[in-house]
């Protein structure tokens, strides 16, 4: 069965409404927003190449090469 993953902090749900139901602290409108993408060995920072294995530890580190100081990854 499918995992779903915030696209901002990373967090992990077994289903959509159950993700986007919860509040979010890294999310612009406070919510959960889906990853699209599918699930991943690696993801990688899109600004500086910084790999990790997990979404929520990808997101929880500061990116000096983000205008917004916050590494993020494309979702599709």
């Amino acid at each position: 069965m499918p995992n779903f993953y915030c696209a901002y902090c990373g967090h992990r749900s077994p289903n959509i409404p159950a993700l986007t139901s919860g509040a979010c602290p890294k999310s612009p409108n406070g919510k959960h927003i889906p990853y699209e993408g599918s699930e991943k060995s690696t993801y990688t920072c899109k600004y500086c190449g910084i790999k990790s294995p997990h979404i929520s530890t990808l997101t929880a580190g500061n990116c000096p090469k983000n205008p917004v100081g916050k590494h993020h990854f494309p979702t599709l």
